[in-house]
C-alpha cells in the first residue's frame, strides 16, 4: 500500500511535468513559425535550420511523457512531431522526373571558405565528375592564382570571375561559352549570372549564389534570396547553385523554390544530407542547387573539399 501511494505521487510530481511540459511548448512555437513561414530573427533562423532534428527530439520527449503517464503532454509532443515528420521525411525519397530529352548539364558549387579551400582538390573533382559548370563563392584573387596553376582554366576555359577579399567574391567556370548578365539584385557579396551556350541555340542561365549571412544582417539575407526569386518561365532554363544560406525549413527558400523551382538534392530524396560545417561535423543543409522545374534532375551528390567548411555540392541535370 505505501509503495503504491509513493508512485502515485511520483506520477503527480509537478516538478517533472513541469520539466516536460516546457520542452513540448518550445516544441509547439517550433511548429508555429515552421507552418506559418515566418524566419524571424537570427536566432529563429538557426532553430529553423534543425527542424529535422527537432522531428527526431519530438518523438522522443512525446515517448519519455508516455513512459511517466503524463498522457497529455505526450500526446501534444508526438502530434507535434508528427507534423514535423510529415514535413521532414519526404526529403528521403526522390521524386519522379520529367520525360526531357534535350542536353545534359553537369553543375558543382564550392563555398572556398575565404579563398582556403584546397585548388587541387577542387580542380581533381571538377575532371573526375565531367563537371561542365563551377560555381565558385568566398573566392579570394589568391584562390582563383591556385586554382589557375592547378590547372582549372585548362580544364573549364571559359569564366566569370569577380574575386574578392574575405567571403565577397564569387565566379562561375565553365566548358561552354559564357555571357555575363545581371540575374540578382544588389547583394553584399557578387552573385555574378551568366548564359552558358551549350550549343545547337541552346542557352542555359547560371547563377552564383551567395547571399549574405543572417547572422550579419537578417534584412539584408531575406532580400538578397527574395532577388532569386524571379518566376521560372519568365525568363530562360536556370540554375541556382551555391551558398544559399538557408534550408528547406526557411520560408526565404521555399518561396524560391515555389516560384518554379526544384532543390536538386530534394528531388533525388538526398536533402537532409548535411553540407555544413564540413570541417567539423557537418550538421545543416545550406548549399544546394536548384533547377527550373521543366527539367529533370539526374543525380544529386556532395563532396568534401579539403580546406573548406562547406561540402561541394554536385547534380546532373536534362533540360528540355
Amino acid at each position: 500500500m505505501v509503495l503504491a501511494e509513493e508512485t502515485r505521487s511520483r506520477r503527480k510530481n509537478p516538478l517533472v511535468t513541469g520539466l516536460l511540459v516546457a520542452p513540448v511548448a518550445l516544441l509547439g512555437a517550433w511548429v508555429g513559425l515552421r507552418l506559418i513561414g515566418f524566419d524571424g530573427d537570427w536566432y529563429t533562423i538557426v532553430v529553423l535550420s534543425l527542424t529535422p532534428y527537432a522531428a527526431a527530439a519530438g518523438v522522443l520527449l512525446g515517448g519519455v511523457a508516455l513512459a511517466l503517464r503524463r498522457w497529455w503532454t505526450g500526446g501534444v509532443a508526438l502530434v507535434l512531431a508528427i507534423v514535423l515528420v510529415v514535413l521532414v521525411v519526404p526529403r528521403l525519397s526522390a521524386a519522379e522526373q520529367r520525360e526531357v530529352h534535350g542536353k545534359t548539364l553537369r553543375v558543382l558549387a564550392s563555398n572556398l571558405l575565404y579563398g582556403r579551400a584546397d585548388p587541387k582538390a577542387v580542380v581533381d573533382l571538377v575532371r573526375e565528375q565531367r563537371i561542365d559548370v563551377l560555381n565558385l563563392v568566398e573566392m579570394t584573387p589568391r584562390a582563383v592564382d591556385g586554382l589557375a596553376a592547378a590547372g582549372l582554366f585548362e580544364t573549364l576555359p571559359y569564366r566569370v570571375l569577380h574575386p574578392a577579399p574575405g567571403a565577397f567574391g564569387s565566379g562561375i567556370v565553365s566548358r561552354f561559352p559564357l555571357k555575363e548578365i545581371n540575374l540578382t539584385g544588389d547583394s553584399a557579396a557578387k552573385q555574378p549570372g551568366a548564359q552558358a551556350d551549350l550549343g545547337d541555340g541552346v542557352v542555359a542561365e547560371i547563377v552564383a549564389v551567395h547571399p549574405i549571412s543572417p547572422d550579419v544582417d537578417t534584412p539584408q539575407w531575406e532580400r538578397e534570396m527574395k532577388d532569386l526569386s524571379r518566376a521560372a518561365g519568365e525568363h530562360g532554363l536556370r540554375v541556382l547553385a551555391g551558398d544559399f544560406n538557408a534550408t528547406l525549413d526557411h520560408a526565404a527558400f521555399r518561396t524560391v523554390l515555389s516560384r518554379g523551382y526544384n532543390d536538386a538534392a530534394e528531388e533525388r530524396g538526398e536533402a537532409l544530407v548535411p553540407t555544413w560545417p564540413a570541417d567539423h561535423t557537418p550538421v545543416v543543409t545550406i548549399d544546394h542547387v536548384v533547377v527550373d522545374n521543366r527539367a529533370a534532375v539526374l543525380d544529386y551528390r556532395v563532396f568534401d573539399v579539403p580546406g573548406s567548411d562547406h561540402r561541394a555540392v554536385f547534380a546532373e541535370v536534362r533540360l528540355p
